[in-house]
């Protein structure tokens, strides 16, 4: 067999042996416990549109995230940011949530990551801006 035909198989073998590891593939969502009061519709649906799928418990699984090891780097983003920050979990610890607008602000989230595959997530400066103003009045701000 040729080198390359075997570094293939190789590579075959490995992805088709990864999927049987089983971090990343249960995409059940924990129930939605309380919603923070939020200042407006608005900022609520700009909000679910661009960060809800990391920061609370109604992600939207696509199909990528069912596929290792793509499916681990989405576990490991959406466990973080639901244990950083949780709008389906109000009244639980929620201490970084005066923290939101200025990540929207600074352009930190939403992750640059994810932008590509979720357009949604995407903001014209006037609905950032809207966002930014929304979490600001809806959580507090902790200035830059």
């Amino acid at each position: 067999m040729k080198l390359g035909k075997r570094i293939l198989l190789i590579v075959l073998i490995a992805f088709a042996t990864i999927q049987l590891y089983p971090y990343g593939r249960d995409h059940a969502n924990p129930p939605v416990i309380a919603e923070p009061p939020w200042h407006d519709q608005a900022t609520r649906e700009l909000f679910f549109r661009a960060c809800a799928d990391c920061h609370s418990n109604e992600t939207k699984w696509p199909w990528y995230s069912h596929v290792a090891p793509i499916s681990w780097l989405v576990q490991k983003d959406v466990n973080e940011g639901r244990e950083h920050f949780n709008v389906s979990e109000w009244g639980r610890d929620n201490k970084h949530a005066h923290e939101a607008a200025k990540e929207v602000r600074q352009g930190k989230m939403p992750l640059p990551i994810y932008l590509p595959t979720h357009p949604e997530a995407r903001l014209s400066d006037a609905d950032k801006q809207t966002l930014i103003e929304g979490l600001v009045a809806t959580f507090g701000d902790d200035h830059d």
